[in-house]
This record gives structure tokens, sequence and C-alpha cells, in this order.
């Protein structure tokens, strides 16, 4: 790694309201090429900037990640060509590694003003760990990633036997259900994807509930709080 890309990662590790002066001093360090470079660095939104630091900070969590989103997507090419793969047990993996990302990402945010959602994050690290080449660097995300679903396994056809014109009405019996069992492979491939990506929209807003209930309640509680306190004031002014 270069000294100049040790600087730039080290942007992408301050906090968000940091970045942009931090860039801006860097650039004015530099010249040519290398401060033109700098300059058109973005500054992460609040959601890739936390996948950014499980990407620095967790890297175990990050990496599991990428793996289980490689078998996953493995799992499924392998389906998709009629042989022997256990989907559901990677998509599972896959689905419990998202989590982990997530709670990563949350506690490493904790102190932050601005908190990435639970359910964008689910998507993001989702739509990352199933992409074969992501559109940015790892650990200098600036945006926001979407699912791609069954569009990350382009390419890869389903196993389909052809007629030919010397088939037997055995041979041509057997190659219509071949044909048929392989459709209905596909299908079912189409909706474990659908289910994996659903369930993990359900994780993500499950967990985001889960945090807007507790900012609720502590919200909740400064209110009794500060109601108690005035009550409490007047009640001594009245005495007096």
């Amino acid at each position: 790694m270069s000294t100049l890309d040790g600087k730039i990662d080290r942007l992408y590790q301050l906090a968000p309201d940091e970045f942009t002066a931090a860039r801006n001093a860097l650039a004015k360090s530099l010249t040519g090429a290398d401060a033109a470079l700098v300059k058109k660095l973005i500054k992460p939104t609040v959601v890739p900037w936390a996948v950014n630091q499980v990407y620095w900070s967790a890297r175990p969590a990050y990496d599991r990640l990428l793996k289980c989103g490689e078998k996953l997507r493995v799992t499924q090419i392998a389906a998709l060509e009629g042989r022997r793969a256990d989907v559901a047990a990677a998509g599972d993996a896959h689905r419990r590694a998202i989590a982990d990302a997530v709670r990563e990402a949350e506690r490493l945010t904790a102190g932050m003003k601005a908190k990435p959602g639970g359910d964008a994050l689910s998507r993001t690290f989702e739509a990352l760990s199933l992409t074969p080449t992501p559109p940015e660097a790892h650990g200098r995300f600036t945006a926001e990633l979407q699912p791609a679903g069954l569009e990350a396994l382009a390419g890869i056809a389903v196993r389909l036997e052809p007629d030919t014109p010397d088939q037997s009405g055995s041979a041509r019996l057997q190659a219509d259900r071949q044909r048929q069992s392989d459709r209905q492979r596909q299908a079912d491939l189409q909706r474990a994807a659908e289910i994996t990506s659903a369930e993990a929209e359900l994780a993500g807003a499950e967990l985001a509930e889960r945090n807007a209930r507790q900012s609720w309640e502590q919200t909740h509680d400064r209110l009794l709080a500060a109601r108690k306190a005035l009550t409490d004031l007047k009640s001594v002014k009245s005495q007096v």
C-alpha cells in the first residue's frame, strides 16, 4: 500500500463531521494528480460510514459476512446448474452474518448523533456480501447499496436438455420431465432468494423498531423526570 493510500484509508475511519476538513487539508498537502484525486473523494453518508467502520474496527465480522455471502452465491449457482446444494443452510448462515455485522455497526456508532437505521444497514450488508465485485473499495464506501437478488447470478443458466430429432418417445418423455424438474428448481431458487431478502428486511425492521422503542422509552423517562422536577419546584415556591 502506498503512503497516499494509507492516508486516504485514515480519512474513511474519521467521524463523518471530520471528513471534509481532513480531506481538504490532505489535498492541500499534495500536488498534481494526487491532489486532484483527494479533492474528488466523497464524504460517506451515515450508513456506508458505519459499514466502513465494521471493516476497519470489526474485521472478523466483516470477513465472515463476505465469506457467508460468497458461500450462498456459490450454493445458489450450484442449485441452478442442477448440482446438489443446501441453499437453506447457506441462507441461514448468511442471515446470521448480516445480523452480526449490523450489531457491530450499531456498537461502533453508538456515540454518534446521526445513527444508521438497522434496515438500511441490513440491505447494504446483504448487497455487499452477495456482489462479486463491490462498486467501491472495502472500507471506503460512500453510498448505500441495494440487494440485487438473482441479478448477482447473471450469466448462470439452468441446465436444460433440448429435444433432438432422433429421440424416442421414452427419451422425449424423460427430457420433458427433466426440463420440468429444472424449471421447478429454478422457481424454488427464486423463492429462496426472495425469502432470504425478505427475512433480512424483516430482521432490519425489527432491529429498527427495537431501537425506536428504546429511544422512546428514554425520551419518556426524561419527560417524566422533567415534569416531576417542575412540579417539585412549584411546590417549593408555593411553600415559601
